[in-house]
């Protein structure tokens, strides 16, 4: 995988779950869109956790991307890919589904299914890596590490015939000119129930 500012991006496994979970749910602990999902903060950190670790489990049994950076300390940053329409869902990932939901309560799952609802649009036809989630430890912050994991995802899809490009959903308005400076595009704007907006990027393959 790539290097850059001295880490080195590497594929993780099932085995990595637990790590991967707990970067991603560090990153992810004071982000809208869980907040709107889970909703009351009372056992939130365990909601998250259980929904986090779906999320990863979803791209480790459709054998797609979990991607990380580690150091002596372990996993600092984290990112999950996914190929939108070119992995078939084994059995086992819909009854975690179900199982997730049971556990989460129905309010969250028409939640969940709202924001996807509310992002849908903020997309792109053809073939692309959508980066569903990318999160780096609070200490490792403005390392690099981000940057790193970006720029191997990119590669990726570069690197990917069946790809033209990658896409991603933000719901803080300060990482809008953020992607922008990574070269993505902005394709649009939802704004949810509670008060807060998602806004969809697409950086196509190629120079930037």
């Amino acid at each position: 995988m790539a290097e850059n500012v001295g880490a080195t991006v590497e594929v993780l496994g099932a085995a990595d779950t637990a790590d991967v979970v707990s970067v991603l749910c560090e990153t992810f602990a004071d982000d809208p869109v869980m907040g709107f999902v889970l909703g009351s903060p009372t056992g939130f950190a365990a909601r998250l956790e259980k929904l986090v670790t779906f999320f990863v489990m979803a791209r480790v049994l459709r054998d797609e991307l979990v991607l990380g950076v580690r150091s002596s300390e372990g996993l600092e940053a984290a990112a999950l890919v996914s190929y939108p329409g070119a992995r078939r869902s084994p059995p086992e990932l819909g009854d975690r589904r179900e199982e997730l939901w049971a556990e989460l309560g129905d309010r969250a799952r028409a939640r969940y299914e709202g924001f996807g609802r509310a992002a849908d649009p903020l997309t792109v036809a053809h073939p692309h890596l959508h980066l569903n989630m990318i999160g780096v430890r609070a200490a490792a912050r403005g390392t690099g590490l981000g940057r790193a994991v970006l720029e191997a995802v990119h590669d990726l899809s570069k690197h990917d015939s069946g790809s033209t490009g990658v896409s991603l959903v933000t719901s803080r308005a300060s990482n809008v000119s953020l992607y922008r400076h990574f070269g993505y595009d902005l394709l649009g704007r939802a704004d949810l129930e509670e008060g807060f907006s998602v806004w969809g990027f697409f950086r196509p393959d190629g120079e930037r």
